[in-house]
């Protein structure tokens, strides 16, 4: 038996027997991505149906630097984050730097503009549909921003969901701030970058299958979601028909 096969059968036996390792690993990502995704949506939510409804000057300059902020690469925002956290740095005396607190501000960070953009996004498209009636019926931007948040909630599950992929797929960030600490702030994918340089190909294989299984089922997710969400929209219009049109549409009676 070959080195790739004795590595796939030993992956599959640390899943399936829930190496504690693995689990530990695996949980610590999960805890980590979520609490940063909490934090990125809880300000990026406000931020983007803010810049959805506003009107104000220098909105294109801004709409331009967050769409600048999508390309960042994780490394740089792991490295602002170091400088902030480091004991020399404005944030040094909370003590974050190398544990979890600083993986998850980092990760937030570092979704913080995908979330804000993506809301904005949503919010000003809606803005265009039924922004003049909102504004008609008297209410302002901030009451505009709610209602339209409120309207979109199902369009922004996903935006929620592709959050928390693009949180527990990165590798950079979490690696500078957290410093790769066995059974402290090591995560899936700083694991796997390790075990591989190591020659530790089971464990680094049975990572990467859980973290593809996490996005398969997050990408599943949002399928569902919309699925569900366009189902609702056609129940919607079908229920909102005129009964005469309805009557006209099923033709004479025979």
């Amino acid at each position: 038996m070959n080195t790739f096969q004795d590595s796939v059968l030993t992956a599959f036996s640390l899943i399936t027997s829930l190496d504690p390792v693995l689990a530990g690993i695996v949980l610590r990502s999960l805890a980590v991505s979520a609490c940063a995704c909490v934090l990125a949506c809880s300000l990026g939510l406000v931020l983007g149906a803010w810049l959805g409804v506003a009107r104000f000057a220098g909105r294109g300059v801004v709409l331009a630097l967050l769409n600048t902020a999508l390309a960042l690469p994780s490394v740089v925002v792991g490295l602002v984050v170091y400088l902030l956290l480091s004991r020399s740095g404005p944030l040094g005396f909370l003590g974050w730097l190398f544990s979890f607190k600083a993986m998850v501000l980092a990760q937030a960070v570092l979704v913080l503009p995908v979330v804000t953009a993506l809301v904005r996004q949503s919010i000003d498209d809606a803005e265009r549909l039924h922004g003049e009636q909102l504004q008609s019926l008297g209410a302002g931007t901030g009451w505009r921003g709610l209602i339209l948040l409120w309207d979109e909630r199902y369009a922004l599950l996903t935006v929620v969901i592709a959050a928390f992929g693009r949180a527990i797929s990165e590798v950079g960030a979490v690696m500078v701030v957290g410093g790769n600490i066995e059974g402290f702030t090591r995560v899936m994918t700083t694991a796997i970058a390790l075990e591989t340089s190591k020659g530790d190909l089971p464990l680094a294989l049975a990572l990467g299958v859980l973290l593809l299984l996490v996005v398969l089922l997050l990408n599943a997710l949002i399928a569902l979601i919309r699925y569900w969400r366009e189902g609702r929209e056609m129940q919607g219009d079908t229920a909102s028909r005129h009964p005469a049109d309805r009557s006209a549409s099923l033709g004479p009676a025979g």
